[in-house]
């Protein structure tokens, strides 16, 4: 008898470690939010809305300011035209409408997860009404945002299925209008869970909201290079997804017990971990935290340990968090800050 049960004991742990596994290796499997599919056919001006451009004096309506990334406000350079206004997310376009030209899209949750934040008030924020919902893959919260909306159908603590109708599209927010109505969605890492207390010390003067779901504290990956790199590999992880990302600049952290990045995402972490040691953070140049390693330097504020080498000031190439050329090349002001938020209070 007493075989039997350890056995059975061992076989109970066992189960338990399996779905334990099970869960930690969880796919993805994200579902588009709208009904409008046409980036798997590679149609960018079916898929993304355009936005209104006015460049030298010449107006023109882009399906490409649509899109993640540097691909808004050109700009004349020494090294020629960039882009140096960042999109962090993709704007998805409207099918369906009344005849008065509402837009009649619901939206979808991408994947199951928890609905964490919920703003009703469309002047709260430059997304109008949006939605946060949190998600759990591999022992860690990524957060999908759904913004400008017309209205929304959950509220914060509510769990959702994957595809479930969240809200409905609208065009809620700073310098929309009926025509171009649009789902705004990002797919997000957060900074810190200290975010509030920060944002209160340096801003004072502009009252936050939403809370850690603010915009500042959440950090956009390529939700639509995400969705076509999962066509291909059903089994691919976020870090995996990540991995493929160029490193940009490099920032070195003073040694702080409030470094909330690596508890939220310690597969950040390359090397051996030395408790005494300062942290070096790489980033992409969108301001995606990619990669966290101690290091010997000692800092006591947060300083720029590398930039890749370009002739064009780092300002336009990394939202302002970098400034300067080259062998001048430094945190601003702003910049600064939100390297402080990292390690915030200390």
């Amino acid at each position: 008898m007493r075989l039997f049960a350890a056995a059975a004991v061992l076989a109970f742990l066992l189960s338990i470690s399996m779905a334990a596994q099970t869960a930690q290796s969880q796919a993805l499997n994200l579902v588009l939010p709208t009904d409008n599919d046409a980036l798997f056919a590679g149609d960018g001006t079916e898929f993304y809305q355009y936005v209104e451009r006015n460049y030298k004096g010449t107006k023109s309506t882009p399906w490409e300011g649509g899109q993640y990334g540097f691909v808004r406000d050109p700009t004349d350079t020494a090294g020629g035209v960039v882009f140096t206004r960042f999109h962090e997310g993709i704007d998805i376009r409207s099918l369906h409408r009344d005849a008065r030209g509402e837009p009649l899209d619901e939206v979808h949750a991408i994947a199951e997860g928890k609905v964490v934040h919920a703003n009703l008030v469309p002047g709260y924020s430059n997304y109008g009404k949006y939605v946060v919902i949190e998600h759990r893959w591999d022992g860690s919260s990524y957060y999908s945002l759904y913004g400008h909306l017309s209205s929304i159908a959950v509220h914060p603590g509510d769990t959702v299925r994957r595809g479930q109708r969240i809200a409905v599209m609208g065009y809620t927010g700073t310098g929309l209008n009926q025509e171009r109505a649009h789902l705004h969605l990002e797919l997000d890492l957060m900074f810190s869970r200290q975010f509030e207390a920060w944002y209160n010390t340096f801003f004072r003067n502009d009252p936050n909201h939403n809370g850690i779901y603010n915009g500042m504290n959440l950090a956009g990956l390529d939700v639509a290079h995400l969705y076509l790199a999962l066509r291909k590999n059903p089994a691919l992880t976020i870090p995996e997804f990540l991995n493929d990302e160029e490193i940009f600049y490099k920032v070195t952290l003073p040694n702080s017990r409030h470094f909330d990045l690596l508890k939220l995402y310690p597969w950040m972490l390359g090397g051996k971990r030395n408790e005494k040691s300062s942290w070096e953070v790489s980033f992409a140049r969108s301001g995606v935290p990619l990669k966290i390693e101690s290091s010997d330097r000692r800092v006591t504020q947060p300083e720029l340990s590398y930039v890749k080498k370009s002739p064009i000031d780092y300002s336009h190439l990394t939202r302002d968090i970098v400034s300067g050329h080259e062998g001048n090349a430094h945190l601003t002001n702003y910049g600064g800050q939100l390297m402080r938020l990292l390690t915030y209070p200390d």
